[in-house]
């Protein structure tokens, strides 16, 4: 679940997306505070709003608000308090990690994208970068399916000609980071870091 709130743009509203799917028809339910956002063809939610959010708790951010357990539980306890029944599947895994690219292929129907294998700790995903400097054996940032970029943009399971891919490999720009440089082409971590650990920036 990601959620997010911008009082200035949207109102006192907390924006709240449980999938990273795209359905292309939503019908909306509303109920008290919480509007409900269902993919028609399915009948699975996808999202929720709460209006009038600051009236059930504190939220000081400005953008994506950190999933915390607490916060987590408040969120649960509002939903109940507007008679809405939704089964939150809350994940406070990190979305930004270290990970080490284990194996790199050529594209077969693309020359400027690679196939990478990548070790996240828990796990293995296989990312398909465009990076022109990604190589086997470096350490790297990925932020995996769920995560949100600075520029808003969220991760997304993906077919890139042909290949699944399941994350994203990032630059420094990318990741906003106040020390990225002109340089193209992803972040390329120092080799003492450890596979799956949380990358703070």
């Amino acid at each position: 679940m990601n959620l997010f709130y911008n009082v200035q743009g949207v109102g006192d509203v907390l924006l709240a997306q449980l999938t990273t799917e795209r359905p292309t028809e939503i019908v909306c339910e509303r109920k008290n505070d919480v509007a409900v956002l269902k993919d028609e063809k399915t009948g699975n939610v996808v999202a929720f709003n709460l209006f009038n959010a600051s009236s059930y708790f504190a939220i000081e951010a400005e953008g994506q608000v950190e999933l915390t357990e607490e916060l987590g539980e408040q969120v649960k306890k509002v939903l109940a308090e507007n008679e809405v029944e939704i089964a939150l599947d809350l994940d406070f895994s990190p979305k930004f990690v270290v990970g080490f690219v284990v194996e790199k292929e050529k594209h077969p129907n693309a020359d400027k994208l690679n196939i990478c294998q990548v070790d996240v700790g828990s796990e293995t995903l296989q990312i398909v970068c465009g990076a022109a400097n990604v190589e086997a054996g470096q350490k790297v940032v990925v932020a995996k399916v769920g995560a949100v970029m600075p520029s808003g943009m969220v991760i997304r399971d993906a077919e890139l000609r042909g290949v699944a891919s399941s994350g994203m490999i990032c630059s420094a720009t990318e990741l906003n980071l106040e020390n990225a440089s002109d340089a193209k082409g992803i972040l390329v971590l120092e080799e003492q870091r450890i596979a799956g650990e949380p990358f703070e920036g």
